[in-house]
This record gives structure tokens, sequence and C-alpha cells, in this order.
């Protein structure tokens, strides 16, 4: 019988010569005119549409300035910033305890804290502004002491100010929500990570402190920074309670001057646009700041993403240059 053949190996192919004049040549990015001239289309579109704004006489931009700097406006500033400040804190307060009342393996705290989150999620703002705004009246008086027994202190409830009640309001409504975003945040956490700090002895404290919310912020800062953006519009609805802050004080002003429209309601839109984008920016570098363990590059800054693009810019340039002259 005749042996098998045996299957032999093709010879790999010689390496292409190294020519010399390859390496010193410039590397030049891939030349794309449909994305430039989109670009461009785009770029004339927006400069028409700036252009028409500051150009029609309708939008009186000379009234601008000074009803953006009057004193009423300015003080229905610091009234938002007080109204938003204080619900913020306390909102995250009580919603990091109605969380944890959530993750709570007792029924009976699970439950109050899932009936919590349903009462003020279910109640529309407007209409928890006016409860409590009349709170008073079903309740005159609120006291500490021994349940059907003797009261040692007590507070009236009709002493409360509109500031008062517009932070009570919007705090226990934005409680509702801050629990549900720390909820799902600490849930994200991988279970791998609770096992080892378990196995190294952690306490429950100390691994909620050190290892769950350390990387359960970085999910739970961008949801609750948007909340946050909520919560200034959300601010506007204070009116109800008589407590004039920035919607406040502008829609007084249009009331008294309804020649000067459309520039009051400039200033109001300005006004908001000025506190969400000041909070976009604390909201960018908080989460830059805890996305140090997760990613292997920082997400870039403004100031450096726009040195980058002039750089590289440039870079592309003098690429261009270099070629076309020979080098």
């Amino acid at each position: 019988m005749s042996e098998p053949a045996t299957l032999q190996a093709r010879p790999a192919p010689p390496p292409p010569a190294f020519d010399p004049r390859i390496a010193h040549r410039p590397v030049t990015p891939r030349p794309r005119p449909l994305r430039w001239i989109v670009s461009a289309i785009v770029l004339v579109v927006l400069a028409q549409f700036v252009s028409g704004i500051f150009t029609n006489s309708r939008y009186e931009w000379f009234k601008f300035w000074p009803y953006f700097t009057r004193q009423s406006v300015l003080d229905g500033v610091v009234v938002t910033l007080e109204v938003v400040g204080l619900s913020a804190v306390f909102g995250l307060l009580v919603g990091v305890v109605v969380a944890l009342g959530r993750l709570s393996s007792n029924p009976l705290i699970g439950g109050l804290a899932w009936a919590y989150v349903w009462f003020f999620r279910a109640l529309p703002l407007p209409l928890l502004l006016i409860i409590t705004f009349n709170f008073s009246y079903f309740y005159p008086r609120l006291g500490v002491g021994i349940p059907w027994g003797p009261v040692f202190a007590d507070v009236r409830t009709a002493s409360l100010t509109p500031l008062a009640i517009g932070v009570i309001a919007l705090s226990l409504n934005e409680a509702a929500y801050a629990a549900e975003v720390i909820r799902g945040g600490i849930l994200a956490v991988e279970p791998g990570q609770i096992e080892a700090a378990d196995a190294l002895g952690l306490s429950r404290a100390r691994q909620l402190r050190r290892v769950i919310l350390p990387q359960a912020l970085r999910s739970i800062v961008p949801a609750y920074g948007n909340q946050l953006i909520g919560l200034i519009k959300a601010s506007s609805l204070v009116y109800y309670v008589s407590l004039l802050d920035v919607f406040g004080a502008v829609f007084v002003l249009e009331s008294r001057h309804p020649e000067s429209l459309v520039p009051i309601l400039i200033v109001g839109a300005a006004w908001y646009l000025l506190l969400t984008a000041v909070l976009s920016i604390l909201q960018f570098y908080v989460e830059r700041f805890y996305a140090r363990g997760s990613s292997r590059a920082l997400p870039p800054t403004p100031v450096q993403r726009l040195r980058r693009l002039t750089v590289d810019s440039w870079g592309r340039l003098a690429g261009v240059r270099l070629t076309r002259r020979g080098y």
C-alpha cells in the first residue's frame, strides 16, 4: 500500500521592500467633502438664525439689560437660589433615608418607604404646594410628646413663612424622586463588590460608605443632576404660595409693563438658562471626579477640548502645507 501524502506548508511571501521615501511622507487625513459641505450649511443656517434674533426690532434688545438687572428681578433670583438650594439639600437627605428604607429587608419599613414614594410622586406639585399652604387649617399646632399623652413642645403651623412652605413642599416632592435615583444607583453596584466587602469583614455602614456609595455615585450623579435641573424649573411654582421668585418677579413686571412683554419674558428665560448652565457645569465636573476609577482617560474639560481642536486644526493645516510644498 502506498504511504499517505503529507501536507506541506506554503512558504510565506517575502516582506515588501523598504522604501525610505514613504517613511518621511506625512500622514494626511482622508478628505471628507460631504462632511464639510453639511457643516457649512449648518453654520450658515445657524448664523442666519442668530442674526435674525439680534437684528429683529420686535425683540427690543435695548430694554433687556435694564430689566435683567432690575432690583425686583435680582431679588427673585435670590429667592430662587434659596428655594432650590434648601430643597435640594433636604430632599437629598430625606431621599437617602427613603432609599435605604426601600432596600430594607424589614417589610414594614420597606412598605412605608414605598408608600411615601408612591404618594408624593402621584401628587401634582401645584396641588402639593396648595395643600402645604393650607396645612395650618387642618393642624393648627404640631407638637412633640407621648402619643395620646402630654405634649412637651409644640409650634404653630400658621407662623410658617411662604419660603418655608415652598421649601417643605418641594423637598417632600424632590425626596420621592431622589430616593428612586439613589436606589437605582445602589442596585447598579455589582454584587461581587458587596461579596468582597463581606469577605473582608466590613460592617454594613462601612460597606455603604467606602464600597457601595463611591461606585453608586457614578450613576446617581447624572440622574440626580438632571433632577436638580427639573427642580430649578419646578421652583417657579412657588408663586402659588405668594413667593416671588424669578417667575413671580417676571409675572409682576409683565402685568405692570404690558408694553414690554417680549423683553421681560426674554429676561426670565435668560435667568433660567443661566442658572441651568451653571448647574450643568458643576454636574460635569462632579461626574468627572467620580469617573476617575472607572475609565482609563477622564473626559476632557471644555478648555481642553478647545485647545485640542485648535492644535489639531493647526496641525492639519500645517500638514497640508507641507504636503503641497513637497516635503
